[in-house]
This record gives C-alpha cells, structure tokens and sequence, in this order.
C-alpha cells in the first residue's frame, strides 16, 4: 500500500517533520485555524491554504486507501488475484486509474457477454483468444463455432455462437484498463465539444444564444461554458456533444489487439473491437470525461465563490454604534428600525415618504425623532426597489442634523432569505419578515462577518453557477471559508450570536449555544476562563477556541486579545522585564518593537509565536479588517435612464466573475465592468485587479436600456481603446440581468 506521508512530502514540497506533525495535531483534534494559529513551531509555519490543501490530499489518499482494500478482497474472494493484478492495485495513485482495474471484476447486471457465458461459449472465446496470434495462418471459424451450437441453450447456429464468443471478448477488451486509459486520454486531447440549440428555439430566444453554434477543444473549455453547457443541456434547450476522430482509437485499439495471421479471424476481431469501442467503451468514456471537466469547472468555480465570500465577509464594518435600518419600499412603505451598540433591536417604525406630501412630512417627522431619541450615528438603507429613492429622501431628512448620521447604502442580498429562516423566526418570533430583513440590513453595516454568517453562503449571491456544482464540495469549501473568516477577525464572546460563535474553532453549535444560554442567565463573561463553567465546553474546546474569542473590559486585558492563555505567562514576563503593568497593556506597543524574542524561546514557545504574541501587543484588540469606507453614488442617476455614455461614477463591486466584474452604481441594475476594461494592461483573471466590496471608480461606456445593458470601464480616460470583440457572452446582446442568472442561481 501506498506510504501516505511520503507521498504529501514530495507531492506538497514539505518537510517529514511538518507532515507527520500536522497530521497528529489533526489525530490530537486539532483545528486548521488553531493549528495554523498557535502551532506554528510543529507545523514549520503552515499557513490556513497549505494546511487544507495537506488535508484535502491526505483525504482523497486515505479512501483511495480503503477503496483498495475493498478492491482487493473483492478479487480475492473471486479466486483472480494475482500477484501482477495486487502490485497495480496497491501502487496506483488515482480513484479513476483503480476503478478500471477494478472493473472486469466488478460484480454487475447480466450482459450480453454474461449470458455468452451461461451458454457455454466462454471455451470458443478462448480459443479464439489463443487463435490470435501469427502462429495460425489458417483457422476455420465455421467449424469450430459449429461445435458449440446447441438449440436447448439458444445457440441455433455457428455464427450464433461466434456472435456470443465475440461478445466475451469485447466486454474484456472494454474492460482493460489501458486501453480505457488511452481512450480517456484522447477524448481529452484531441476531442471537441460542440453544442447547438434546438429547432424548437428561435435565434434571439433563450439566454444560451452563444451556445447555439458553439465548439471548443475538450481541453481548453472555460470553467462557466462547461456548466452553462451542462445547465443548457439540463433545462432541454441545447444539445451537447463531445465529437472525436474515431479512426485514430479504432486503429489503435487493432493494433494493440488484433495479432491475427488467419484473413477470417482479422475480420472477426475487426468487427469485435468497432462493436467494443462503439457499445461498451466510446459512450461511458465520454461521461467520465465530461463529469472530470464539470469537476475540474467545480472547482473553479467553487474557488471563484470562495473568494468573494471572503471578501465580502471580511468587509470593513462601520462599527457598534447605534444604527437605524432602513428596509426600502414604495406603496408598502419603508421599515425603519432603531439598533442599539450592541445589535440589539429597540423600535420598529414603517414610514411612506413615497405617497404624497402629506406622508412624507410625516416620515422625515418619525425619522428624525427615532434618530434623536436613540443617538442614530449610523443608517443603513437597503439597495433594492426604492433604495436610491429612500437614500435621496433621507439625505434630506438628515442634512441639517449636527451631529449627522452616516448614511450607506448596503446590498440586501439574502436578507429576504434570512427574514424567514428558522434563525431569524427564533431570535424575532414575533416580528414580520420585512422587519426583521430592517434588522439585518442595519446589522450588516454594523459588522457584515456578524450577520452574513447566519445566511446560507448560497444566497448571499457573490457565486458563480453555485446551484450546478457538486453540493456537498460547496458546502464544504464555503464552510471553510466562513470559519477561517471567523478565526481570523476574532468574536467578542459577550455580543457574538450562537450562530456566529459555531464557526469558531473546537466549538460545536451545542457548545456555541450553550455559551449564549449562560452568558443570558449569569451576564457577561469577565475572563476566557469562566468559559470552563459553560455546560460541555470542556479543556479540548477551550484549548481550541480560547485565542479567537475576546472579552472587552474584563478582568484579564490578554482576554481582549489573540494571544493563547497558555502563553500568557510569556507576556507576564515581558511586561515584567519592561517594567509595564498589564493593565497598562497599551503601554506596550512602543516598548515590545525592540524586544529581542530570543531571550524567551522555550522548548515549546519558538520564534514564530512569539512574532505572533508581539504583533499583538502592539496593536492590542485591533480589528484586523479594513478602515470602514464607503461609495458615494452620484446625485440624480437614479435609473438606467439617467446614464449617458461618459459619466465617471462612484460604485461597489458586488460579484466578480471569470470574464469580468458587478458594479453596483445606484441604478437598480449592476454594470458589467468586462475583464478587458479592468485595467490599461492585459488582465487574466479580474481577481487579481478587483474583489468584491471594493469601491470602484468607473466610466459609462455604452447603455442598452431595452436590454438592460450597463457597460462599464475601469480604464483611465483616454486611454481605453474600443471595447474589443468580446467573448460570446456579450455578442450575443446579453442583458446584464442574464449573466447574472447565471452566477446568482
């Protein structure tokens, strides 16, 4: 069997010790987030990507592993191991490479080639196997077929049982494992997948028009063609083939098995293998091909989502003050409701400043009441139907106010989603679900990673085709993601929901929710240590967890930090040596730059800890995000039809996709900013130019009201050229709301 750790230290480029301990740490219980935290010295460093990517690996190879086992004693049990067929079970590398050795092993449903069997013929496909060779020039098929013919088993006549024997022989050949090797090899080579819409659809019809004479080499097809293709082929509006050059593999395929000298043996094997390749062998082979590309189109779509996810979650928050959101609408009016500091909901209010004059005194009335009485520093506003109506009137509502609310517009992506989930209905059982969305847009500008990580990654609609990729792969990758997000920023244990605190490492959602359910019946935590009393939160959680949760104002000033208590008394010694109080932590940033670290290596506590414990210090309870910024939208450009080509707008990117990036520019309908107008150079992936939340500045290119086409340009003025003849997603006339689909679900 294959050496696990051996293979991780070649493949990965790592050190024995950095496997073999990662690997224990893993056994021990250990989390990616702590381990790549705070046991940096027994990893050699390993960051969050290289410790998953060591994980992931060790993964596939383990049930390889087991899938191997499960093989090998099938076989056995069948009496057809051999010592050649072990040897290449136990060194192959791949699930796929193990599975067509398993193959003509396989346990399986009664074929052509099973019932040949059960008619006897297994003896002349034997002969016929030992005829094949240069050492019979001459054989007589008739004859020998002739012996086999027997009406009791349906066998009527000698070609009856050449037919059969030639049904054994080609279910062996479609069953060996290089010629399926090869064949798979050459479909991804040289083959081409090709697509046409069908006849029942009209040009200018479906939103797949560039499919509708589409084709692109099998190795070269772009993550989204492939799943739109697949999505296309789904929703029964195109057909999608993989085309090849047959001739190649069928010669092939006689080289590699025909041997015969006899003219009539040739011919039977000729037939024998067309029927093999043709039957048995060209049609599985394209799915396996086509689902390898749709995975490897997972992935990348997967990594796609997983990036914007971060992005987004890791979003600059405005701060824990006091905020009014504001769920925007017309005739059902605006949901206003009053959060205090802490996220908590104080009043709910729904004003009509849309309906007439007489409403929208009234509205400006409530509104500057509730931002009086509550101290509102902070009002969120909600970017859909009647966002940039709602933020005009409020601009009104607040422009004489000293002090002035922040206004923001913030994306409600989901919020309608998180209104009625069964975390809203429990948090607000008694709360309409407009209100409660009120509550989350508020939230949201609050601390986005707080509020986003009640929502179903799903919904929050920075993904692309995120309902045609594999499932579980997606939940598990945006499952990651939230919790290295989560780790990374740390949680306050004394505001964070249950929610929030199951995404932190070593804490299940039982524990999580048994921590909100003891802080609400005993008050605030006033140390990390009080955590021991909370029920099932034992040493191993608190090992794992402690460093990534904070409590401001308590009796420890380390509680307020990423420092791990085990390595508190580390600190205590330095502010020792320094001559500085803890409670006078903040006196220690200027004085810890010039410490010499070495003086406190420890058997246990290396270099690389003790970096980590100093960075802390000199910034004790920093926020690691960005300073909070936001985009200014342009006065009167309300709808599409306020563009004009020319215009040089504020706006935030909200998706960004293989081809291009969202920009969201306060007119209801996001601009695609295309990846050849990102930048005055050539942009292979506008993930290394743009990232979702960024505020952009950008210029109208061109407007398609009827299709709802915003085209947009990053370039500095004068220097963009034309927009180039771009990808076929745009040739086609797609409206923006189109491609959006496609990434949105």
């Amino acid at each position: 069997m294959l050496n696990i750790p051996d293979i991780l230290i070649q493949e990965l480029s790592l050190q024995p010790f950095q496997v073999t301990n990662t690997l224990a740490l893993l056994e021990e219980g250990g989390t990616i987030p702590f381990i790549a935290r705070y046991r940096k010295e027994r990893t050699g460093e390993l960051d969050e990507i290289q410790l998953r990517t060591l994980v992931d690996r060790f993964t596939y190879l383990k049930e390889l592993e087991d899938r191997k086992a499960t093989v090998l004693n099938s076989i056995e049990e069948q009496g057809k191991l051999t010592d050649e067929l072990r040897q290449a079970i136990e060194t192959c590398m791949q699930k796929t490479e193990l599975e067509d050795l398993y193959l003509p092993y396989k346990p399986k449903k009664r074929t052509r080639a099973t019932i040949a069997r059960e008619r006897g013929l297994e003896p002349l496909a034997e002969t016929l196997r030992s005829w094949n060779s240069p050492e019979h020039p001459r054989v007589d098929l008739t004859a020998e077929a002739a012996k086999y013919i027997d009406e009791e088993k349906e066998v009527a006549t000698a070609q009856d049982a050449l037919k059969g024997a030639s049904d054994i022989l080609a279910e062996e050949l479609a069953e060996k494992a290089e010629s399926r090797a090869h064949v798979r090899a050459e479909f991804l080579r040289s083959g081409v997948f090709r697509s046409r819409i069908k006849d029942e659809h009209p040009e200018g019809s479906t939103k797949y028009e560039m499919y509708r004479d589409f084709n692109v080499p099998v190795r070269d097809i772009a993550p989204h063609n492939m799943l739109a293709l697949r999505r296309g082929e789904s929703e029964g509006v195109l057909h999608f083939d993989l085309e090849f050059d047959e001739e190649p593999l069928l010669a092939w395929l006689e080289e590699k098995e025909s041997h015969a000298a006899a003219t009539e043996l040739r011919g039977l094997y000729r037939d024998m293998i067309a029927d093999a390749f043709d039957r048995l062998m060209k049609n599985t082979l394209i799915g396996e091909v086509r689902y390898d590309k749709k995975l490897e189109a997972d992935m990348a779509s997967i990594q796609t989502f997983e990036v914007n996810l971060r992005e987004l979650l890791l979003a600059a928050p405005a701060g824990m003050k006091p905020t009014l959101g504001v769920d925007p609408g017309f005739r059902t009016g605006c949901k206003v409701v009053a959060i205090d500091r802490t996220g908590k909901f104080l009043e709910y209010r729904a004003v009509f400043p849309h309906t007439g004059d007489y409403k929208r005194m009234e509205a400006e009335q409530t509104l500057r009441t509730m931002i009086e009485q509550h101290g509102i520093e902070l009002i969120a506003i909600g970017n859909g139907t009647a966002g940039r109506e709602t933020d005009s009137f409020i601009a009104e509502v607040i422009k004489d106010l000293d002090p002035r609310p922040v206004k923001v517009m913030v994306n409600e992506s989901g919020a309608s989603i998180y209104s009625a989930s069964d975390v809203a209905i429990e948090e607000f059982p008694d709360m309409d679900l407009t209100v409660r969305g009120a509550v989350s847009i508020g939230r949201r500008l609050m601390d986005p990673l707080a509020e986003l990580v009640k929502l179903d990654p799903k919904s929050i609609g920075v993904g692309q085709y995120q309902h045609d990729v594999d499932q579980r792969l997606l939940r598990k990758k945006l499952d990651e993601t939230v919790e290295s997000c989560v780790n990374y920023v740390g949680v306050d244990i004394n505001t964070a929901s249950k929610e929030l605190l199951s995404y932190v490492a070593g804490l299940t959602a039982t524990v999580a929710g048994n921590v909100v359910k003891h802080r609400n019946e005993n008050g605030a935590f006033k140390s990390r240590k009080q955590l021991l009393k909370v029920a099932r939160f034992g040493p191993k959680a608190f090992e794992q967890s402690a460093g990534f949760l904070r409590i401001r104002g308590g009796d420890q000033p380390l509680d307020n930090t990423a420092v791990h208590p085990e390595s508190y008394h580390i600190v205590e010694t330095m502010a020792r040596d320094l001559d500085v109080s803890l409670d006078r932590i903040h006196e220690l940033a200027e004085k810890v730059k010039d410490i010499d670290v070495k003086r406190y290596v420890t058997d246990t506590v290396g270099e690389p800890t003790l970096r980590d414990i100093i960075g802390e210090l000199e910034k004790p309870g920093r926020d690691p995000r960005d300073s909070f910024r936001y985009a200014e939208f342009k006065e009167g450009v309300n709808e599409i039809s306020d563009l004009s080509p020319g215009m040089v707008l504020e706006g935030v990117v909200t998706n960004v996709a293989n081809f291009g990036a969202f920009v969201d520019i306060g007119v209801h309908q996001d601009g695609l900013v295309h990846v050849s107008q990102l930048a005055n150079r050539f942009v292979r992936d506008p993930k290394e130019v743009v990232k979702v939340g960024q505020i952009v500045s950008v210029r109208v290119l061109e407007v398609n009201e009827k299709l709802k086409r915003i085209s947009l340009s990053m370039k500095k003025e004068g220097e963009e050229r034309k927009p180039p003849r771009r990808q076929k997603e745009e040739q086609q006339g797609f409206s923006i709301d189109d491609l959006k689909k496609k990434f949105g679900g």
